[in-house]
C-alpha cells in the first residue's frame, strides 16, 4: 500500500500541465494550478498559525475549490473535517467547535447566517469560492492575508516547479479526516480516518478499476461523505483523470446532460440515481407489447436486449467501463434488468467509518443481490452460529476501520468487540464463496411477540418493485406492521387513492410470510425526506 500523499506528488509531477479539477460549466485548473494553490495555502497557513494535526473545517457545496482546500489540508498534515453544506447554519457552528477547528471554508451565504463570536478558535473564515478572507481574528491574521501574494512570491522566487513537489507521507497512522454524519447538537459522532484508511481504499480502487491518462470522471455526491471524497474525487483524481465537480444538486435531465458532456470513465453513484433511469426509461420500452413478444423470441431477444444496452451507454456518455453503487441496497427488479441488458455495474459494500469499502466484486464476477467480496486489507465475520444461513452482525477489521469517534470514548468503545473487531450494525449472511448477501440493519430489525425477526428493507424491496411506488417505508405500530409509500408523482393526481390503496395491501400481503404481512398503507404525499446519501432518514418517521 502507498501513502495517498505519495501518489499525489506523482501524478502532480507527471501530469503538470493536464486538466485536474474541474466545475462543470465552470472553471478549469490543471495539476500545475492545483499544486500552486496549495503551495499558497501552505506559507498562509503558516503564517497565521496553523500547525500539524490542526483541525480545518470545509462546509461548502462540491467544487474544484472545495476540493483544493482538502488537499491543501491534508499536504500540510491538518487535519480536515468535511461538513454537508445541506445542515444548518447552527449546525455547522457546532461541528466546527466540536472539532475544534481552527480555520473554516464555506461559502458567502453560510457565513452570512453564522456570528464570528459563537466560533471562538477559529482564526479565519475563507470564502470557498474565490479564496478571500471573510474574517479574521485578529490584525496578524488578516496582514497574513493582504501580503500573501508577497510572501509567496518571497517563497518561491522562480515559481513553483514540478521538481519541487514533495509531500510528507511517512505515517500512515496519521489522522486525516474527522468525518461527521450528522449535524446534531447533541453528542455527535466524528469517524477519525487515517491515512491508512484514505490510502489503502484508493489502493484498492486503482488495482480493481484502473483510471488511464485522458480518463474523465464526474462528482455528484456529496465531498462530506467519504464514498464522494474518497471513491468519487481522491481515486480518479490520483489516478490521473480530470474530475469534473457538479457544484449543485443537478435534476435527473441536468444529471444526464452533464454525463453525456462529460463522458466519464466509471459512474459512482448510488441506487437511486440508477433506479430512476431504468424505471423511467428502460422499464417502459421494455413493457411494450411488441417488445415483449420479441424478447421472448431466443436469438432475437439478444438483438433486442443489445440495442437497448447501446442506448443505455450511450445516454452514459458511451465510456463507461464500471458503474459501481453504493449507499443503500438495489431493487431486485431493477438488478434483473441490468444482467439482462449486460450492464457493467456491481453493488459495493461499505460505511464512512471505513472510509468506506467493505466489500466489493468487478462486474464481470458479481453476484446477484450481493454486495461484493470483502476488499483486501480487510477481514469480515458474521456473528451467528452459522454465517453462510444463519443471519448476524457484520463485523469487520483492517485497514480501513477508524481510529474510533472524535472525543467520544464511550461511543468509539461500545462500536468494537472485546476482541478487536469493527461492530457494522449490519446484519447478513457470508456465502461458501465470500460473497456478502445484506439483511437489513440490526437498529431496524423488528422482532415480533413471537420471537420473528422481521427485517424491513426486505418488505420494501417487495413494495418498491410495484410500479406505481417509488419509496416505501416499513416500521412497527402498536404490535402491527403499517407501510409508508410513496408513489410516483406523475401517477397521484390520475388514481383513487382509497383502491389503489386496497389493491397496494392485497398485491404485497400475497408474496409475504403470514408474520410480517402489512396491516395499513399510508400514503407519504409529499415524498420522503433522505439522507445526503439518498437514504430515508427512518428516525423522522414513526
Amino acid at each position: 500500500m502507498r501513502h495517498f500523499l505519495c501518489i499525489l506528488e506523482d501524478v502532480t509531477r507527471k501530469l503538470w500541465h493536464n486538466a485536474a479539477l474541474s466545475n462543470y460549466r465552470g472553471e478549469s485548473f490543471t495539476h500545475a494550478d492545483v499544486a500552486a494553490e496549495m503551495a499558497r495555502f501552505h506559507v498562509l497557513f503558516g503564517q497565521i498559525g496553523i500547525h500539524r494535526g490542526d483541525k480545518i473545517a470545509i462546509a461548502a457545496r462540491n467544487s474544484a475549490q472545495w476540493a483544493t482546500a482538502f488537499l491543501a489540508s491534508a499536504t500540510y498534515h491538518a487535519v480536515a473535517v468535511p461538513i454537508l453544506a445541506d445542515f444548518t447554519a447552527d449546525n455547522i457552528r457546532h461541528l466546527v467547535n466540536h472539532s475544534e477547528s481552527v480555520l473554516l471554508f464555506t461559502d458567502k451565504q453560510h457565513w452570512n447566517e453564522m456570528r464570528e463570536e459563537q466560533l471562538p478558535l477559529v482564526k479565519a473564515v475563507i470564502d470557498v469560492d474565490d479564496f478571500t478572507c471573510m474574517y479574521a481574528a485578529n490584525k496578524d491574521v488578516r496582514r497574513a492575508f493582504d501580503s500573501l501574494d508577497d510572501a509567496y512570491c518571497l517563497a518561491f522566487p522562480t515559481g513553483l516547479a514540478p521538481e519541487m513537489i514533495h509531500y510528507a507521507c511517512d505515517d500512515l497512522d496519521e489522522l486525516v479526516v474527522i468525518n461527521y454524519t450528522s449535524g446534531t447538537t447533541g453528542e455527535p459522532k466524528g469517524i477519525m480516518l487515517s491515512a491508512r484508511s484514505i490510502s489503502s481504499n484508493i489502493c484498492y480502487s486503482h488495482q480493481n478499476i484502473p483510471v488511464c491518462l485522458g480518463d474523465q470522471s464526474i462528482s455528484m455526491l456529496p465531498l462530506a461523505h467519504m464514498y464522494g471524497l474518497t471513491i468519487e474525487f481522491l481515486y480518479a483524481f490520483l489516478g490521473g483523470a480530470n474530475v469534473y465537480f457538479l457544484t449543485q444538486i443537478p435534476s435527473p435531465s441536468v444529471l444526464m446532460k452533464a454525463i453525456a458532456d462529460i463522458r466519464p470513465f466509471i459512474l459512482i453513484t448510488v441506487p437511486l440515481v440508477l433506479e430512476k433511469i431504468v424505471k423511467n426509461k428502460v422499464i417502459p420500452v421494455l413493457h411494450k407489447p411488441v417488445i415483449r413478444l420479441l424478447t421472448h423470441i431466443p436469438l432475437v431477444n439478444r438483438i433486442i436486449y443489445h440495442r437497448i444496452h447501446e442506448s443505455v451507454m450511450s445516454a452514459f456518455g458511451g465510456r463507461v467501463s464500471a458503474i459501481p453503487l453504493g449507499g443503500a441496497a438495489l431493487n431486485a427488479d431493477v438488478e434483473k434488468v441490468l444482467r439482462k441488458l449486460r450492464i457493467p455495474y456491481t453493488v459495493g459494500y461499505g460505511m464512512t467509518e471505513c472510509g468506506p469499502l467493505i466489500g466489493f466484486e468487478h462486474a464481470s464476477r458479481f453476484v446477484f443481490g450481493s454486495c461484493g467480496k470483502v476488499v483486501d486489507g480487510m477481514q469480515i465475520r458474521v456473528d451467528s452460529a452459522n454465517p453462510c444461513k444463519v443471519v448476524g452482525e457484520l463485523q469487520v477489521k483492517g485497514d480501513h476501520v477508524m481510529l474510533g469517534y472524535y472525543r467520544n470514548e464511550v461511543a468509539t468503545r461500545a462500536s468494537f468487540t472485546d476482541d478487536g473487531w469493527f461492530r457494522t450494525g449490519d446484519l447478513g449472511v457470508i456465502d461458501k464463496h465470500g460473497n456478502i448477501f445484506i439483511k437489513g440493519r440490526s437498529k431496524c430489525m423488528i422482532l415480533t411477540s413471537n420471537g420473528q425477526n422481521i427485517y424491513p428493507e426486505e418488505i420494501e424491496s417487495r413494495i418498491n418493485d410495484i410500479p406505481i411506488v417509488s419509496e416505501s417505508l416499513v416500521l412497527e405500530r402498536n404490535n402491527s406492521l403499517v407501510a409508508l409509500v410513496a408513489l410516483q408523482h406523475d401517477k397521484l393526481q390520475t388514481i383513487d387513492v382509497k383502491v389503489i390503496l386496497k389493491k397496494l395491501l392485497a398485491d404485497i400481503n400475497s408474496v409475504l410470510p403470514s408474520y410480517c404481512r402489512i396491516s395499513k398503507i399510508e400514503i407519504v404525499r409529499d415524498g420522503f425526506v433522505h439522507t445526503p446519501k439518498h437514504s430515508i432518514k427512518r428516525c423522522m418517521y414513526k
